[in-house]
């Protein structure tokens, strides 16, 4: 240390965090950053999402019944319940959410300088390779994509393939969807989309995308009649051909809408990511070693999945977070303990009289003289 001085770091609990918790998998996204936030020593309080009220009310009733109102507390309401949740002045606060409420908290947070972390989302590409092995990616894309109808934050947003390719991973993911979803509409291994709502967002995301000049192809390997039964399901739809002004490739689609481009080389998938607003999830498909090395030195994400999708997510000892429009801020495993900590520097200083050796102690003279001259230099 300094001129035997001894520094150490103590890790303290912040106090009291704040989590708001998503619709989408209001489980795992309630109590996985609780997990962290607890461990780390801290209380909690939990808004949960009115989009989801069984669940929620299930989570506030477990919360009172497994913990004291010292220890963890959970709120259930609409807007104006989360626009005074926000507001409050907790000692950190995480959201997980659409990038656009982000902002709404981010402004309340900030009139009492509350610390955050923001789970987001974004448009999370997928490259595949010249050297991928199509079926496996177009399997694990289909997975990843239809997952909860692909009402995931880090659900594949669009495809990137070599033009060569095209037509055999079109027909990739249509096997691996008969495969996995012989049929749609009363296979309860499928869920419907959330609310009328974001149906008709993504109904008009099809529309917009088939006015524009784009085809669509819709995999429905049972020919089923989705207008029939009012469940709010939808078949997975490819877009081909998409444009920059369709809104399929302007906003996160967050459903089983996929769009595919094309490109002659990996440079060009590349660049098209690189214009963007930086994901909170990149994929790449591939066994070229240098090609992956390219994608993943020369883009930026919030995190990487090589040969699958999401999956990054799933490993505790990593960092899961966004950066930049796809969110900040990082949770999980260690880094989890440290986001809900505080770093507090202490040192122990000896019996030297450091500042007056440093020619920090009046009356100032030649050790001053020394100290600057030293400071110039450096």
């Amino acid at each position: 240390g300094l001129m035997g001085a001894r520094g150490r770091i103590e890790y303290q609990p912040k106090g009291v965090v704040g989590i708001i918790a998503p619709w989408n998998f209001p489980v795992n996204l309630t109590f996985s950053p609780l997990v962290d936030i607890f461990a780390a020593g801290n209380r909690a309080m939990i808004k949960m999402s009115e989009y989801t009220p069984e669940t929620s009310a299930l989570v506030e009733r477990l919360v009172s019944e497994y913990f004291s109102a010292e220890e963890a507390i959970a709120f259930n309401g609409g807007p104006e319940v989360g626009q005074a949740f926000s507001a409050l002045p907790f000692d950190h606060l995480i959201f997980t959410g659409a990038t656009s409420i982000a902002k709404h908290i981010l402004h309340a947070a900030a009139d009492n300088l509350v610390p955050v972390t923001l789970e987001l989302g974004g448009k999370s590409p997928t490259i595949i390779g010249e050297s991928a092995d199509i079926a496996k990616a177009t399997g694990r894309v289909t997975t990843g994509k239809m997952m909860n109808a692909g009402q995931i934050c880090l659900a594949p947003d669009y495809m990137m393939v070599p033009e060569a390719k095209e037509g055999e991973i079109i027909d990739g993911l249509s096997a691996a969807v008969a495969e996995q979803y012989p049929t749609l509409d009363a296979n309860d291994d499928y869920t419907s989309i959330v609310n009328d709502r974001h149906y008709e967002r993504l109904q008009g995301y099809l529309t917009d995308a088939k006015d524009k000049g784009a085809e669509l192809v819709e995999i429905n390997p049972g020919n089923e009649d989705f207008s029939a039964s009012n469940k709010r399901k939808m078949p997975l739809t490819i877009v081909r051909n998409p444009t920059e002004d369709m809104k399929v490739m302007q906003e996160e689609i967050f459903g089983p809408v996929l769009p595919i481009k094309t490109y002659k080389n990996v440079n060009e998938a590349i660049d098209y990511v690189n214009r963007h607003d930086r994901p909170l999830g990149l994929y790449y498909f591939g066994s070229d070693k240098n090609e992956e090395e390219q994608v993943l030195s020369r883009t930026i994400s919030g995190g990487v999945t090589v040969n699958d999708v999401i999956f990054h997510v799933a490993m505790e000892e990593l960092p899961f977070g966004g950066v930049g429009p796809s969110g900040m801020g990082a949770y999980h495993g260690h880094d989890g303990f440290k986001t809900f900590s505080h770093a507090k520097s202490v040192l122990n200083q000896t019996s030297v009289d450091v500042a007056k050796l440093g020619g920090f102690k009046p009356p100032f003279g030649k050790a001053t003289q020394k100290a600057i001259a030293r400071e110039m230099k450096v």
